[in-house]
């Protein structure tokens, strides 16, 4: 699903007037109705609705959605913001609509704002996402008032303030809202981590946009969904067998954190790979023979850490399928050595996340060796110490873009909504996910998914975007079975699902 800014929000608007065809007022009862078919399925008609309307395109929206609840028996006060000399054609076309209804109460200065209470729902609709300066005068009033309220509050398409795809600037204002129904498609500002408090929870609703134009408009930002997702996933033939799937290698662990190495193993497993080595510091050897009995072991001939001479025989490293490298690796000078060595040895696409990524940062000499298409997993602190501290959200998306294309690698940015960077300059963000994942182990279990899928012959590129979405799915399959709070990441790998 496409990412589009602004402007190309606006001439997908126009071509869908000019290509259906359909009136522009016509389109906004569309978007009105959308919105007010999502709010009846959260809000009872017993709800008091206070629904706040600038003089654009969005207070129209809001003047349209109180006529609609209006008319289904819902409880509706509306208040228009009037912070600008003119109002446009359709918002008085649908200001005309209300008054055959309910008289609007207009607000011009302070003392007009009424008190908002508990009970009440706010839909704010003030300003829409075309806006490109700070929220001033009245409009500022009005905003600062619905976060101060305990009302529970819903943006129609963007929060008012909240800049559509440029960052806010500290000290300006915008609506936090509790949810967030934008229309059609997402939008940029709703991804970013800077922007929640903007945003809260949000949903899509489908207006009929003309999908031709859609399919035409360039963007460098998509967003992968469940329909999406399930096109990747390959179905297996009837005589597969074990050779079908590959033969992966995980090198992973050191004395006391064998536990990423049992992760990131039993999330391989859960993959779909055929086969699975797992070279494990000696230390490590009955742990993985134990806990992860379908993996075969490569102990290292060192004790605590991974130095890469086994005690047991096995194919060269160049004959695996697929390699997966760092996770509980640590940091020691033998480990560095190495890593040196398979980025060399394993001149293919890879997966690399944790230690190994922090020893790339501390070692300028093995970015070089980095091959081409390797899968990066990297956390915000991990992707600094790659690249450089950024100054804002949009800063950071760009930093990543020009790794990903100067490097010509897949960087997978970690956390909500996690950004999946391609070689191309694409960004694929994810819709999978919870706040419950947010503990020690789950990257551990990317980490294997990544590595099986690529085991199994999927190119990079669909291996990243695919697993990141299972890896995030597998979260919210075991946050509905035991809650977000107490998730942890061998929930995460028992949640994972391919059918």
């Amino acid at each position: 699903m496409k990412i589009l800014d602004v402007e190309q929000i606006r001439q997908l608007d126009k071509y869908t007037i000019a290509n259906e065809p359909i009136a522009p007022i016509q389109l906004m009862e569309r978007a009105s109705q959308a919105f007010v078919d999502w709010f009846r399925m959260r809000f009872d008609a017993l709800t008091p609705v206070k629904i706040f309307c600038g003089l654009g395109n969005n207070g129209g929206d809001g003047l349209a959605i109180a006529r609609l609840l209006i008319q289904a028996n819902y409880i509706v006060e509306v208040f228009v913001v009037r912070h600008a000399p003119r109002e446009s054609d359709d918002f008085a076309h649908n200001h005309r609509r209300l008054k055959l209804l309910i008289n609007p109460h207009y607000i011009e200065k302070p003392g007009d704002m009424p008190t908002l209470r508990q009970k009440d729902v706010v839909i704010d609709a003030i300003l829409g996402s075309g806006i490109s300066r700070p929220v001033e005068g009245i409009v500022k009033v009005v905003v600062e008032a619905i976060n101060r309220a305990p009302a529970q509050v819903v943006a129609v398409d963007i929060a008012s303030g909240l800049y559509a795809n440029q960052p806010n600037q500290p000290g300006e204002v915008a609506v936090q809202p509790d949810y967030t129904v934008t229309f059609e498609l997402p939008k940029l500002a709703l991804l970013l981590p800077g922007n929640a408090r903007w945003v809260g929870e949000w949903h899509m609703v489908d207006i009929g946009l003309h999908q031709r134009f859609i399919d035409q408009a360039p963007t460098p930002f998509y967003y992968t969904t469940d329909d999406e997702a399930r096109l990747l996933l390959r179905r297996r033939d009837k005589f597969s067998h074990k050779g079908t799937f590959g033969h992966a290698l995980l090198l992973v662990g050191s004395y006391g954190k064998m536990g990423a190495a049992v992760l990131a193993a039993r999330a391989c497993l859960r993959s779909g790979v055929g086969l699975l080595t797992v070279q494990v510091p000696h230390c490590g050897y009955e742990v993985l023979q134990t806990a992860v009995p379908e993996a075969m072991c490569r102990p290292d001939v060192n004790e605590r850490v991974l130095t890469g001479p086994s005690e047991v025989d096995g194919p060269a490293l160049a004959d695996y399928s697929a390699l997966g490298l760092g996770p509980g690796i640590g940091k020691a000078p033998e480990t560095v050595r190495f890593l040196r060595e398979v980025m060399t040895a394993f001149n293919r696409p890879m997966v690399i996340d944790a230690d190994a990524l922090n020893l790339i940062a501390e070692h300028r000499d093995l970015m070089g060796l980095l091959p081409e298409n390797s899968i990066l997993t990297p956390h915000p602190k991990e992707f600094e110490r790659l690249t450089q501290r950024w100054q804002n959200d949009y800063d950071k998306l760009e930093l990543l873009r020009d790794f990903a294309q100067r490097k010509q690698v897949i960087v997978v940015l970690k956390g909500a909504y996690t950004a999946v960077a391609l070689p191309n300059g694409e960004v694929h963000f994810n819709s999978t996910g919870n706040p419950g994942m947010s503990t020690g182990g789950t990257g551990d279990v990317l980490t294997g998914v990544l590595t099986a899928l690529l085991a199994q012959g999927y190119d990079p590129i669909e291996a990243a975007v695919l697993g990141v979405f299972a890896h995030g799915q597998a979260g919210d399959v075991a946050a509905r079975e035991r809650g977000q709070i107490g998730l942890t990441a061998s929930d995460v790998v028992d949640g994972l699902r391919w059918d």
